[in-house]
């Protein structure tokens, strides 16, 4: 079973353009859990552009399913994911000005620094995902690491998706395939939405789970956040 994970991020992004509390933070999690999220992902930035530390520590008494927090792992945040023992936490290699996610980590160049990282999250009983491009290399230092999971930055596979499908999703079976054979779990995330997400579940068999954000807020205002999660969960079948 590949379970969904939504990122509330763009959320926080509307609330924050206007001011205020309208959206709130805390109904959103609620609901989306309530239409059948099976887990809630945020992406606190040091600017506080979106998800906000006060919005961290005020959901987390509000998550029945998994709490997935996403960040760069400085000294702050990583006090934060432990304060709030967050489910998992998925380390990324952004910089403090960077807009989104658009690069996996150089796991050999970074493979001193994410080792001690990850040896006191998992100390802490949270689970670890590193964020990588689909590279065997990467996936290799991955392990060496000592992950629990990676998740696969699935950008290139939404680009090449509408024009020739079985060859944008090649690499990423290549490398999800790898690392089951290493006993690491698979995530994926960024740029996944309701024309590609089903191909990639079928084609990905131990995807463990998908986080998405973007495309899923997109679509709920058109369609309903209730519906939208529910086309959502039916790409997963």
């Amino acid at each position: 079973m590949t379970r969904l994970s939504v990122n509330i991020n763009k959320i926080a992004t509307l609330r924050n353009a206007r001011g205020g509390k309208i959206p709130c933070i805390k109904d959103a999690v609620v609901n989306c859990q309530k239409f059948g999220a099976q887990g809630i992902t945020i992406h606190p930035r040091p600017d506080e552009r979106h998800i906000t530390r006060k919005d961290v520590y005020e959901i987390k008494p509000l998550i029945t399913t998994e709490f997935n927090i996403e960040g760069y792992p400085s000294e702050e945040f990583l006090k934060m994911v432990i304060e709030v023992k967050a489910d998992q936490v998925t380390l990324v290699p952004d910089t403090r000005e960077q807009l989104t996610s658009d690069h996996g980590w150089d796991t050999w160049k970074n493979l001193s620094f994410l080792k001690e990282v990850i040896s006191q999250l998992q100390e802490n009983g949270i689970r670890t995902s590193i964020f990588v491009d689909p590279n065997i290399n990467a996936i290799e230092g991955a392990a060496e690491i000592g992950t629990n999971r990676i998740e696969l930055y699935t950008e290139s596979y939404a680009s090449l998706y509408p024009i020739d499908k079985n060859r944008a999703i090649e690499k990423f079976v290549e490398a999800a395939t790898f690392a089951g054979n290493l006993d690491i779990d698979i995530n994926a995330g960024h740029d996944l939405n309701l024309e590609n997400l089903n191909y990639m579940y079928h084609k990905i068999p131990n995807l463990a789970e998908v986080s998405i954000g973007h495309a899923l807020i997109a679509d709920a205002l058109y369609l309903g956040l209730e519906t939208t999660i529910q086309k959502y969960l039916a790409c997963l079948k």
